[in-house]
């Protein structure tokens, strides 16, 4: 037996191998509340936040951004997602020999860029040139750290309900849990598919961005419970994930969900979900009921004017369920993978 990319590719098949190999040996592995069984965007000890991501996009340069862009907001936003504020990475490079010193230089402007902007310090790292066909790979490893933004929140959630957790959890939806997007899906993997060889004559950029930056908006409104980015098997893999860990079902209007008519146009022509398609600089939040007005003018107005309440945490189901454009109802199932190869 082989290892399939499928098992490293999000979605269904992903879970099954990590369980299967990883989790059924470290899975009680816990230094705080969050063990590595729980599967969570980080783990916590000591009071911080920490987490690991490796990048292999391909192209490593692409429309909205580099594998340096990816490298620095991605790891900020499996930070962010728990309600940590990002606050030191590590770096690791393996490089191509006779990669262009000019890419090479454009990518470590990118995480110039967002190093800066997000007042993350870079503290430590690795290089390695080889000869393998691999372009560039990159690695990077995040802290966290509390916030008075995330204890805030969680004291906002304590007065409507029992919140046992530290930090936001995937676990934490609940009956009745506003379910809110915070823009428009599935832009990164098709400007990354536009990247490649696809000849279509649309505007459409990655949306790769630090989600903290708005994030941090949601939560001194308060009342939010849960949180994911969806990245590999996009928004149906993150729902689906929240609704599995939290014991709940969620109910998910179509017609609510943002995506821009140049995705959905793309996507039919090629035949793919973009429900099931990576993203890189969106959340998607659990909000109690009463709240979940204020955290949607809180997203808007720090700028994420697509942001949306997309349905609802119910009891009385326990799968994904979408209520189509023309009124009917279907499950929606995890992904079994991302359908598009090398997209983070």
């Amino acid at each position: 037996m082989l290892i399939r990319r499928e098992d490293g590719a999000g979605g269904k098949y992903m879970t099954e191998f990590l369980k299967k190999h990883i989790i059924s040996r470290f899975g009680d592995n816990r230094l705080g509340e969050i063990s590595l069984a729980d599967m969570d965007d980080s783990s916590d000890f000591d009071g911080y936040v920490f987490t690991t991501d490796s990048y292999v996009v391909s192209p490593p340069i692409f429309r909205g951004g580099s594998i340096g862009s990816l490298a620095v907001c991605g790891t900020a936003n499996d930070l962010a997602v728990m309600g940590a504020k990002p606050y030191a990475m590590s770096l690791a490079l393996i490089i191509q020999e006779g990669f262009k010193v000019s890419d090479f230089e454009k990518i470590m402007n990118d995480i110039e860029r967002w190093v800066k902007e997000l007042d993350v310090k870079l503290i430590t790292g690795d290089t390695k040139v080889v000869s393998a066909n691999v372009e560039i790979i990159a690695n990077t490893s995040g802290i966290g750290i509390r916030n008075s933004a995330l204890d805030h929140n969680i004291s906002v959630v304590k007065e409507y309900r029992d919140y046992p957790y530290s930090w936001i959890r995937d676990c934490g939806l609940r009956d009745g849990d506003a379910i809110i997007v915070s823009g428009c899906i599935a832009d990164h993997a098709v400007a990354i598919m536009l990247s490649r060889e696809f000849d279509f004559d649309i505007d459409v950029q990655s949306d790769v961005y630090p989600v903290w930056l708005f994030v941090k908006n949601a939560l001194e409104v308060g009342g939010v419970t849960a949180m994911k980015d969806p990245t590999r098997g996009g928004l149906a893999n993150a729902l689906n994930e929240l609704a599995e860990k939290s014991g709940v079902g969620i109910y998910i209007e179509e017609e609510r969900i943002p995506i821009r008519e140049e995705v959905k146009g793309f996507c039919e022509v090629l035949g793919l979900d973009p429900l099931s398609m990576a993203n890189e600089g969106k959340v998607v939040m659990g909000v109690v009921e009463d709240m979940a007005e204020d955290v949607l003018k809180a997203l808007h107005k720090a700028g994420q004017k697509d942001a949306e309440i997309i349905g609802y945490a119910t009891s009385e189901f326990e799968e994904v369920v979408v209520e189509t454009e023309i009124g009917t109802k279907k499950v929606l199932p995890p992904p079994t993978a991302d359908p598009i190869p090398r997209v983070c």
